[in-house]
């Protein structure tokens, strides 16, 4: 018989809510004894939303950042589908 790894899923305003607190100066170890979830998890955490400072003096996620991206890519998608679309009814 081996060990079951329980998983609990935490939503994410509860995982904002430890990570302001760390940014508060609670320490790792005293949420993690205080809310029950590994120290690792919260590092994770912490690193996922955490938010970096941008050249122009705003701020954004690792997640926003990753947002982003999908929507440029599908951006650029879209406009290449146009730009082939524009070829085909300027030939008509």
């Amino acid at each position: 018989m081996g060990i079951k790894k329980v998983s609990k899923n935490f939503n994410d305003d509860f995982k904002k809510m430890v990570v302001n607190l760390y940014h508060t100066g609670s320490s790792v170890k005293d949420l993690s004894n205080e809310y029950g979830v590994s120290e690792v998890t919260i590092y994770k955490w912490i690193k996922k939303l955490s938010p970096m400072e941008l050249e122009d003096g705003t701020s954004a996620t690792p997640d926003d950042f990753v947002k982003l991206q999908k929507q440029l890519l599908r951006l650029q998608e879209e406009n290449d589908i146009l730009k082939k679309a524009m070829a085909i009814f300027a030939k008509k």
